[in-house]
């Protein structure tokens, strides 16, 4: 593709540029995956990852470990969410990955209405009280299910498409979004719980993980990733291969979790080897009808 040679063209190539290296460093699996897809496509889903990556920073420890406090925590989230807003009214930022999201953002359709619950759901890591069972519903919505419904706004640009199938493919993004949320949490659980003070899981005791407690967590994302896998089909081909290797991926790390006893998740990291996430991506491809004939 040809670039645009105006200043704005210019602009927002380096700003999809920095969201791109973001992406690059942070995340495999996602980038992995983010490959499968059109150019155009990838771009804008990799400047949505990239505001969701920088936002996580500043909750997560590295804003902290440069020193901040919680005030400034604080005040650096309300300002990412305030320019983020100013940028999607008038189309641009001075931050790079801001006008890369915001740029995506017109273009999809997503508005405060995803990107609200999203720092909601930040600002709440900020919070040193233990979450209660009833915020989890809320705070999974907004960190997870509403990056689901950015992805298939970006889906279907340009693509013609009913109330009925719109909505089939938001409940299955949501629901897709849930489960890579808890099994993110499952993996992330002896970190969470020791360094950051976090259980994401209200109604299990991280001291005493069991394997009952185990099941209970994996049941609940073997339906989150039943009730996504349902709607791969009906996405535009451009984005069904993607789709279908992040959900092969994700699946294959709950089946590597539930076979990991419940002691040693609490010790250890579970990965999916890079060999095998290529063999799941192109067997995903191949089987979810995606590859371009």
């Amino acid at each position: 593709m040809n670039e645009d040679p105006s200043l704005l063209g210019r602009y927002d190539s380096a700003a999809e540029a920095s969201a791109a290296v973001v992406i690059g460093r942070y995340s495999t699996s996602f980038g992995a995956a983010a490959r499968l897809l059109d150019p155009a496509s990838r771009r804008n889903i990799r400047s949505i990852y990239a505001l969701v990556r920088v936002a996580d920073e500043i909750v997560d420890g590295t804003a902290r470990e440069a020193g901040l406090g919680v005030d400034e925590l604080h005040a650096l989230l309300d300002g990412l969410e305030a320019e983020t807003e100013a940028a999607l009214r008038r189309g641009y930022s001075t931050n790079l990955i801001v006008h890369a999201f915001a740029h995506t953002s017109r273009e999809a359709g997503i508005d405060a209405r995803l990107t609200r619950p999203f720092f909601a759901s930040m600002r709440r890591d900020l919070d040193p009280r233990p979450i209660a069972a009833e915020e989890v519903g809320p705070y999974i919505h907004g960190s997870a299910e509403v990056v689901g419904l950015m992805c298939v706004a970006v889906f279907l640009i340009d693509e013609p498409t009913d109330a009925a199938r719109r909505a089939r493919l938001e409940h299955g993004a949501a629901h897709l979004g849930a489960g890579f949320q808890k099994i993110n949490f499952l993996r992330d659980f002896a970190t969470d719980w020791h360094e950051l003070g976090r259980n994401y899981f209200p109604w299990v005791d991280p001291d005493a993980f069991t394997e009952d407690d185990k099941a209970r967590i994996l049941d609940d994302i073997d339906r989150d990733l039943e009730i996504a896998g349902r709607s791969i089909r009906e996405l535009p081909r451009r984005a069904r291969a993607a789709v279908a290797a992040a959900h092969g991926l994700f699946a294959q790390l709950a089946r590597r979790c539930r076979t990991t006893p419940a002691d040693r998740l609490m010790a250890t990291r579970i990965r999916v080897p890079d060999g095998e996430k290529l063999a799941i991506a192109v067997r995903s491809a191949i089987t979810s009808g995606g590859m371009r004939r």
